[in-house]
């Protein structure tokens, strides 16, 4: 019995130090994974990464780790403009069946899907906030975005007609979309009136309707679907054979 007793006391000792051991080790992948992440994607801090699973050791031996999460707080998304980037908050990516190399230097996610949310006054920054002749006489400018419930963005437009300008903005619902993974698109559900005038739909639209081009999400992630939110415009990202690292 005294013998039992003590290879249990071995056993449970080896077990703690294994679990010690494998704490370690995630913990120093984490900070490794972060800080790749970081200089590849040109991050001013190191996002957070939490490797899940347990133990984290066995995963390693299999050169693939089942679940890696990423969450980057601010993220300077690329425009396709000039250089010009938005902000991306918040940015959270749950990594699937990750590949890595045995120094951590490159690692690849089979699949990863997200969550994000661009802030209306980033998005705004995209629409025609300068006054635009619409018409002879009529200018219009958009001078706030907002949600307007269920889903949809409230545009609010400011226009002068032959040279007053309207007491208060015009609201305009919009549906948000997502085009060709890269883009997000407000489109006017219904066209506005400036003082009862009628004004050709194209030229309306100029100001009402525009896209905003987001390009180089980390790892090469793409956009899936948006919708309006009370803090912003919410979206959700998605891709295969993201690179982490390398």
């Amino acid at each position: 019995m005294r013998a039992l007793r003590i290879l249990l006391i071995f056993v449970v000792v080896l077990g703690g130090l294994f679990v010690i051991a494998d704490r370690v080790a995630v913990n120093f992948a984490e900070d490794e994974v972060a800080d790749r992440l970081k200089s590849t994607e040109n991050l001013s801090s190191a996002p957070d990464v939490s490797i899940k699973g347990f133990p984290f050791l066995t995963q390693v031996v299999g050169g693939s780790l089942d679940d890696v999460e990423v969450g980057i707080e601010d993220y300077q998304a690329a425009t396709g403009d000039g250089g010009r980037t938005i902000r991306i908050d918040d940015l959270q990516a749950d990594m699937k069946g990750v590949e890595f190399s045995g120094d951590y230097s490159s690692a690849t996610a089979t699949t990863a899907t997200g969550t994000a949310t661009i802030a209306y006054d980033e998005l705004l920054k995209t629409a025609k906030v300068e006054p635009t002749q619409i018409a002879p006489g009529v200018t219009a400018n958009v001078v706030g975005l907002s949600d307007g419930g269920n889903g949809k963005i409230k545009v609010a437009v400011e226009a002068t007609v032959l040279g007053t300008r309207l007491p208060e903005p015009v609201a305009v619902l919009s549906t948000v979309t997502v085009v060709d993974g890269d883009t997000v698109r407000v489109k006017a559900d219904g066209l506005p009136k400036f003082a009862g005038v009628n004004l050709a739909e194209n030229r309306v639209r100029t100001i009402t309707d525009f896209q905003q081009k987001i390009d180089g999400l980390p790892g090469g992630i793409k956009l899936d679907r948006v919708q309006a939110a009370p803090d912003g415009v919410e979206i959700s990202v998605k891709g295969s054979d993201v690179r982490l690292a390398g």
